[in-house]
């Protein structure tokens, strides 16, 4: 293991903001981890998983530790269920292929979203009505204040809606090194209702869908409105869809009888961001190097050599904007740093 100096951090996030790390390192396994945390507890520490969910707005005057932990087994199953451990640094879309490959149900419609496994429960990532709590199971992390291992149930994660305990009450105080998952071995819960995922099987004239079909056509999807993050810096959708109290709402679609929306609850509706954003004329606005994506209007872009700041900046005029329009406050999904 070695710490290097004034590090480039470019590489490290999928929005390709140049940025540089104080001090950098890279771990790969839970001793490794231990053993700078143990050695560096004076240094302020910033922990660096895939880059997909964060927005770098200035260098990182910090140690940044990049969990680079591999692996994935099968710790237990039966007739119909598997429990897959995958280790934080696995990159996410390739274990859902992996799984699919060994006919595991559960992750197919979270296919093609970036990151690493260690950051999917932060986040409860979620995709076409799934999320991460479906099959979650439990997850390892290091304390970082005593650098011992804490075993985190589901119950104990207190996940919601791109939510967890991880964003809240345990926030910078963990970081997590594995995560089991629940996954099915035969009849396969499958869900095709949300988006366009029926539309897309149907163009292709499938009618009993494979997890591996499910997921091609979540790639397909995604592919059509996404810009891969190799080929143009993006962190996916940027913004949360925001939640609404229908008695709320109920003012608000009077004025604006086309807006979409779903109903979540009795008493809440959940507003597509996107549609927000397109109806307030963002979508495909370029503002130098920094913009809103011409296909899907909750993706910010860099198209080059943006800073994180313009980036950020953009984001701002569009929630407040569409607060002044709709009277809706719309959320940040990205961390902004």
């Amino acid at each position: 293991m070695e710490i290097q100096d004034q590090y480039s951090l470019k590489k490290h996030n999928t929005f390709g903001i140049e940025a540089k790390a104080k001090k950098f390192i890279a771990v790969h396994s839970i001793d490794e981890l231990t053993q700078v945390l143990h050695q560096n507890k004076v240094e302020k520490i910033f922990v660096l998983g895939g880059g997909s969910n964060m927005l770098l707005t200035k260098d990182i005057d910090a140690l940044v530790i990049h969990i680079d932990l591999k692996g994935k087994k099968i710790i237990d199953e039966n007739d119909d269920f598997v429990w897959v451990e995958s280790q934080a640094g696995e990159n996410w879309h390739e274990f859902v292929l992996w799984t699919i490959s060994q006919n595991f149900g559960g992750l197919e419609n979270m296919s093609l979203i970036p990151g690493n496994v260690g950051t999917t429960p932060v986040q409860n990532i979620g995709a076409y009505g799934t999320e991460i709590k479906d099959t979650f199971i439990s997850c390892k992390a290091v304390d970082i204040e005593n650098q011992q291992l804490k075993e985190f149930s589901k119950a104990e994660c207190h996940f919601g809606y791109r939510e967890s305990v991880f964003k809240n009450e345990e926030k910078d105080k963990f970081i997590i090194t594995s995560v089991v998952f629940k996954l099915t071995k035969k009849n396969h819960k499958i869900n095709i209702s949300y988006g366009d995922i029926a539309g897309e099987l149907n163009k292709n004239n499938i009618v009993e869908p494979t997890l591996e079909e499910i997921s091609n056509a979540v790639i397909a999807i995604r592919q059509s409105k996404l810009p891969d993050p190799k080929e143009l810096g993006n962190s996916g959708s940027f913004f949360k869809n925001p939640i609404v109290l229908k008695s709320e709402f109920n003012a608000i679609h009077k004025r604006f009888p086309e807006m979409k929306y779903y109903d979540i609850s009795e008493t809440e509706v959940k507003v597509p961001a996107g549609w927000l954003i397109e109806q307030a004329g963002f979508k495909g606005k370029r503002f130098g190097d920094a913009g809103i994506h011409k296909k899907q209007a909750l993706v910010l872009v860099n198209y080059g050599n943006a800073t994180g700041q313009e980036i950020l900046n953009i984001s701002k005029d569009i929630q407040n904007t569409i607060f002044e329009k709709f009277g809706i406050r719309i959320e940040a999904e990205v961390n902004v740093i």
